[in-house]
């Protein structure tokens, strides 16, 4: 598709109105369509781009008129065929929070592109932060939002769009209803590539893989975060540099700007943190747009009891006002986000809402009860691997956060962490309980036979069996081994005896008893392993239907 090029910016107008508008002296172009004509008054300047107020004759309304400088000579087809696909792109963008453009065309002779967008009177959001310098966090969340959410459209385009240029200058707001918008996208480029190769941007906002000339749609990710760190401390990233060549080095040695001390939202700056990151680790701004830190956070004071803390902030506030009723934790692994919420419901049990996110934007959700006399962290949170098929390192995780959670909630419940002997002891005295009360008689082993029958559980020893199976893989494994150990030391015990007795009688005698025994202990250690794969099958079951899980 080609797009209208301009020769003479004062052809003649068809209409009477047009012509008068044409000739006044503070008219300096006219559009090649003639419905847009440009006043010399400057309203934004650039290295290769500058902004001049402009006029809608026929809608009525003031515009902005962007003429960006076209480096090198548009002879080659292919220069033109590139230029007009991404002119075409570009002025079919729309969205909420991009600058809406009217028009685009390419003057031949100036070696220009012209481009018509909405004017927001209230500036570029650096400006208006500049004049505005008491501003509440909540309405830097919000311009935040709007900014990602304008990230995320232009990333999400086929093939994705990368501004490349990304700061406060070139984001726009309006002071009246507080929408901001991203502009500026003469240096937006195609990624036709798996990665772009040209070095473009402002060097403050630039990230460190753009100096590589390998990078993709998450160098705006990059500018973003110190978009946000230019509004939170209004002072331009690596203001402390004196050069380009200065910042250049800061920037590719990994040295994050001073201006980051000087958050003091511990939050606000991890948030930051989490965009200056390897692009490797770089989230994107799907999954940044779904961080708590842009979760609606305005509560009346009256609920201040009630309101969701992050961990950095909680221990001061336990000290401030007490054990609280609702409590939110937030960690994350390399693989996982997790978030935990935990609410008192009575006296012996906590209700807790878990939400694991992967860095692929899948997410998950589980509800489930805590009780206080009988559950441990640990068992929960291997259970609740188990059956949810997580990870082995996320036990450690989910533990350590229903721990700290729990141990807040309720100050005079003990961590799991610090009473674990005292958990492995009372599971190990629960095994020996239950042996004694069955007695002897219970495991009958035929002799000259292999098989074996067990008296079925009472009531009382299923009961045993289910809280036992509750207990952690691990623990029912140290369990089982001490209890084959006893078993064994038992046998062995009761052969040294026979060996004894009979030795001087006969020896080949004691060899095959011993044989025996040997055969019978085999046959224990078997049957309690049934036992207990049986037993933790039935735990299973019960675990989810006692807690009712809902995972979604």
């Amino acid at each position: 598709m080609d797009f209208p090029t301009s020769g003479d910016a004062f052809a003649s107008t068809g209409g009477k109105g047009k012509s008068d508008a044409s000739e006044s002296d503070d008219v300096v172009e006219v559009s090649p369509n003639k419905r847009y004509i440009r006043y010399n008054e400057i309203l934004g300047r650039g290295a290769s781009k500058t902004v001049y107020k402009a006029f809608d004759e026929t809608d009525g309304i003031e515009v902005a008129w962007s003429q960006i400088r076209l480096d090198g000579p548009l002879q080659s087809p292919e220069d033109m065929e590139r230029l007009n696909t991404e002119i075409h792109l570009l002025r079919s963008l729309k969205h909420e929070n991009i600058i809406k453009s009217h028009c685009i065309w390419i003057d031949n002779q100036k070696k220009t592109i012209n481009a018509i967008t909405e004017l927001f009177c209230s500036g570029s959001l650096r400006q208006y932060r500049k004049k505005h310098k008491l501003v509440d966090m909540k309405a830097i969340k919000n311009w935040a939002r709007q900014i990602l959410q304008g990230l995320h459209y232009l990333h999400s385009q086929n093939p994705p769009v990368i501004h490349r240029d990304l700061k406060c200058d070139n984001i726009f707001i309006n002071g009246n209803s507080g929408e901001v918008r991203i502009g500026d996208l003469g240096l937006a480029t195609i990624m036709s590539q798996p990665t772009a190769r040209s070095v473009v941007g402002t060097p403050e906002f630039m990230a460190p893989e753009l100096y590589d000339e390998q990078y993709d749609n998450l160098i705006d990710i990059y500018s973003f975060g110190m978009c946000l760190l230019e509004l939170i401390t209004c002072e331009y990233p690596y203001s402390e540099c004196k050069t380009v060549a200065h910042i250049f080095k800061k920037v590719t040695s990994g040295i994050k700007p001073a201006a980051l001390d000087k958050v003091k939202d511990l939050e606000a700056k991890g948030f930051i943190e989490k965009c200056l990151v390897p692009a490797s680790q770089r989230p994107s701004a799907a999954q940044l747009l779904k961080d708590p830190f842009l979760s609606d956070t305005s509560l009346n004071s009256s609920t201040s009891m009630s309101r969701s803390v992050s961990l950095s902030s909680l221990e001061s506030l336990s000290k401030d006002i007490g054990a609280p009723q609702t409590l939110e934790f937030l960690r994350c692994n390399k693989k996982n986000e997790f978030k935990l919420k935990g609410e008192k419901c009575d006296g012996d049990s906590i209700s807790f809402s878990l939400r694991i996110a992967d860095f692929g934007g899948n997410t998950r959700h589980i509800d489930f009860l805590f009780y206080l006399e009988i559950d441990t962290a640990l068992t929960i949170a291997g259970e609740m691997v188990e059956q949810l098929e997580l990870a082995s390192e996320d036990v450690v995780v989910i533990a350590d956060m229903i721990d700290s959670l729990v141990s807040r909630l309720v100050p005079i419940w003990k961590q799991s962490r610090t009473s674990l002997a005292a958990v492995n002891s009372a599971h190990n005295n629960s095994i020996s309980a239950v042996s004694s009360e069955r007695g002897e008689s219970e495991l009958v082993v035929g002799k000259g036979t292999t098989e074996q029958s067990v008296f079925p559980p009472t009531p009382s020893e299923n009961k045993r069996i289910d809280e036992l199976a509750l207990v952690s893989k691990e623990r029912v494994d140290e369990g089982r081994g001490e209890c084959s150990k006893n078993l064994q030391k038992s046998v062995t015990s009761g052969m040294s005896c026979l060996s004894v007795a009979e030795k001087d009688d006969n020896k080949g005698l004691v060899k095959l008893e011993m044989e025996a025994f040997d055969m019978q202990y085999q046959q224990f250690c078997r049957e309690l392993m049934r036992i207990r794969e049986k037993a933790m099958r039935n735990c299973k079951r019960k675990w989810i239907a006692r807690r009712k899980i809902n995972v979604f």
